[in-house]
C-alpha cells in the first residue's frame, strides 16, 4: 500500500530543482542575498513578491528529515531554490498557465496532499501503538505463518488444459525446470519456477492450501486455480519455521498497525459521510 505521507511528500517536492547543484552555487546565493533587502518576515523578495520565511523553514526541515545537515550552506541553497521557483512561477503566470484547468487541478491535488500528510502525522502522534497491541499482532502473525516453511516451485498458465498437459509431461519424466519455461510468472520462469522458501501464509489461500497438502518431492496432480490462473506446484523441501523475534520486526509491525488504524478511521469517515 502506498502510504499517504509518501504521496503527500512526492506531490509537494516532486518538482525540485536539484539542491546539490544549488548548494554548489552557494557563492551566487550569498551575492543574491546582498543585492537587496527582503520584505519583513520574508526570506527574499523577487520582483516585488515576498517569499515567506515560514516557507523556507518548512523546506529546510524537509531536507533535514531526508538527512541534510543543518548548515548555512543548506539555508543558502534553499533560499536560492525558492528564488528560482518564484521566478518560474512568475513566468508561468505571465503565460496564463495558472488559469489552465489541468494546472489548477494539479495544484489542488498538491494542496490536498499537504493537508493529508499533516493529518496523518498528527493522527499517528495521537494514536500511538501500545506494547500490548504489538504483542497481540506478533502472536497473530506467528499463528498465520504456521510452524513450517516450504521450498516451492510452480508453473503458472492461463488455461486449465495447459496445466493438465504439464502434469502429463511430468508423469512422463520431463523435468519440472524445463516445463517451467512456459510459465506466465516472469519472476520465477527463468529460475525453473523457483519461489524460494515461504510459509503458506505468503501465498493466496488455494495455493497455500495446496502446498500444505503436498509431501516433500511431490507435485499437484490436478491444476490449482487462483486469480492469477492455473498452477502446477512442486514442494521440493520443508523445514521448521522459526519466526523472527519481535524486536527485529517491531518497526515494520508498528507501521502496519498504524496503517490499519488509519484505514479503519478513513473507513468510518466514509461510512458516515454524505456522498451524492
Amino acid at each position: 500500500m502506498y502510504k499517504l505521507s509518501k504521496l503527500a511528500s512526492a506531490l509537494l517536492f516532486g518538482a525540485l530543482i536539484s539542491l546539490p547543484a544549488v548548494a554548489a552555487d552557494k557563492a551566487k546565493s550569498a551575492t543574491a542575498a546582498s543585492a537587496g533587502a527582503p520584505a519583513a518576515g520574508a526570506v527574499a523578495t523577487v520582483n516585488g513578491v515576498a517569499i515567506p520565511q515560514s516557507v523556507a523553514n518548512a523546506f529546510v526541515a524537509e531536507q533535514q528529515a531526508q538527512g541534510a545537515p543543518d548548515s548555512p550552506e543548506l539555508k543558502n541553497a534553499v533560499r536560492e531554490e525558492l528564488i528560482r521557483r518564484e521566478l518560474l512561477v512568475q513566468e508561468a503566470k505571465k503565460l496564463g498557465l495558472d488559469k489552465k484547468p489541468d494546472v489548477i487541478a494539479q495544484a489542488d491535488l498538491a494542496r490536498q496532499a499537504i493537508f493529508i500528510r499533516a493529518f496523518v502525522q498528527d493522527f499517528i502522534k495521537k494514536h500511538p501503538i501500545s506494547d500490548e497491541q504489538l504483542k497481540a499482532a506478533y502472536e497473530r502473525m506467528k499463528t498465520q505463518m504456521g510452524s513450517t516453511e516450504y521450498k516451492v516451485r510452480h508453473i503458472l498458465v492461463e488455461k486449465e488444459d495447459d496445466a493438465k498437459a504439464i502434469i502429463v509431461n511430468l508423469k512422463k519424466g520431463t523435468k519440472f525446470e524445463e516445463l517451467a519455461k512456459q510459465s506466465k510468472d516472469p519472476g520465477s520462469r527463468e529460475k525453473g519456477g523457483d519461489l524460494g522458501w515461504n510459509s503458506t501464509a505468503g501465498y493466496v489461500k488455494p495455493f497455500g492450501d495446496a502446498v500444505a497438502g503436498l509431501a516433500k518431492g511431490k507435485y499437484t496432480e490436478t491444476p490449482v486455480k487462483t486469480d492469477f490462473g492455473y498452477h502446477v506446484i512442486l514442494v521440493e523441501d520443508s523445514r521448521p519455521l522459526t519466526p523472527p523475534p519481535l524486536d527485529q520486526i517491531k518497526p515494520q509491525l508498528t507501521q502496519r498497525l498504524q496503517q490499519e488504524q488509519l484505514q479503519k478511521f478513513v473507513g468510518d469517515l466514509r461510512a458516515k459521510a454524505k456522498v451524492d
